[in-house]
């Protein structure tokens, strides 16, 4: 796959390759109530229609435990770290070691930043045992080489915020993401970066805050609340979309356990076990899962199933899809 930059001339001016569509040039109309974010979005686009259908966003948050963040300023293609800046002989070894290695990528970049900003860091993330360390690179080569475990690095324990404004992605995550990117510094003292794809597309604007993993969809205004609970050390229920590192069932019975019990503490409730029931004809699924509580385990027993109707889950999406939705049953004290 080529890596070669080429710009060409549209009605707005130079446009790079790998920019999907300029932030200028998307379709304008009024978004939904429900979020207000600078850019406009057609009435087609995922994210306006996840917002008119109140789609909800619990149980969303990727898999992945451990993320290896790489700033790289400029431009990036749809995938972010082939299609970018990035040295092109470099990035192919990387993405296979950091598969190896179980290690997901995210691009990231200062908002607003230009190429010449660039500090060349690079970070290791372990959401399980919340921890975040940077460090520096003088080549990109260098990270073919370097521990990526976490040995080496600066600890950064506040919370860093990664705004999905994946425009080469989705045209959805740059319009609802780069205003909110810009604005959160302003909205109290906070560690910003644009960063890439992040997932579920259709909840734009997305932010993942490490080091505890927890995920953030359709967030609105100047995300000024998320910051300053997290501040506190504590999560925003009504945009969480889960923590990543935890299994869907394992995100949906927290989040129905905060909401029950009240607990917002990012640590509150840590999964101790999660079984699976019963898959019925109908297709539903039930789990109990076992929830680490102030006064004893929790337990909680949960459905899950398919979503009654399908549509255009992204904008590049080709085909309706199915998603699906969690119910809890019972929140209750396990047995001893």
């Amino acid at each position: 796959m080529s890596t070669q930059q080429v710009s060409e001339q549209s009605p707005s001016g130079p446009v790079d390759d790998f920019c999907q569509t300029p932030e200028e040039d998307l379709p304008l109309v009024e978004p939904s109530a429900r979020s207000t974010p600078v850019g406009r979005l057609d009435a087609s686009r995922c994210s306006v229609q996840a917002l008119l259908a109140a789609d909800s966003p619990v149980a969303t948050a990727p898999p992945a435990r451990r993320w290896l963040l790489l700033e790289q300023p400029g431009p990036w293609g749809r995938d972010a770290l082939l299609q970018s800046r990035f040295d092109p002989a470099v990035a192919p070894l990387l993405a296979a070691r950091a598969r190896e290695l179980g290690l997901r990528i995210q691009m990231v970049r200062r908002p607003g930043d230009r190429l010449a900003d660039s500090g060349r860091r690079w970070a290791v993330a372990d959401v399980a045992a919340s921890w975040l360390r940077w460090s520096s690179r003088e080549t990109d080569a260098e990270l073919l080489d370097a521990p990526l475990d976490g040995s080496v690095g600066a600890d950064h324990d506040d919370p860093t915020y990664l705004v999905c404004t994946h425009g080469g992605h989705d045209a959805c995550c740059a319009v609802r993401g780069r205003p909110l990117a810009r604005a959160l510094p302003a909205a109290g003292p906070a560690d910003v970066w644009e960063t890439s794809h992040l997932g579920g597309d259709r909840f734009a604007a997305n932010v993942l805050v490490l080091p505890t993993g927890h995920v953030y969809g359709q967030v609105p205004g100047d995300g000024a609340a998320l910051v300053q609970a997290h501040g506190r050390g504590e999560v925003v229920l009504d945009h969480l979309r889960g923590r990543a590192g935890l299994t869907p069932a394992a995100q949906a019975a927290q989040q129905h356990a905060r909401a029950e019990l009240g607990l917002l503490g990012v640590h509150d409730l840590p999964v101790r076990g999660v079984r699976s029931l019963q898959v019925d004809e109908a297709g539903v699924e039930r789990w109990a899962v076992t929830l680490g509580g102030p006064d004893g385990d929790v337990l909680v027993t949960i459905d899950s199933r398919l979503s009654a109707d399908s549509r255009l889950l992204t904008c590049a999406a080709v085909r309706p899809g199915r998603w699906r939705t969690w119910h809890p049953l019972s929140v209750a004290a396990a047995p001893r």
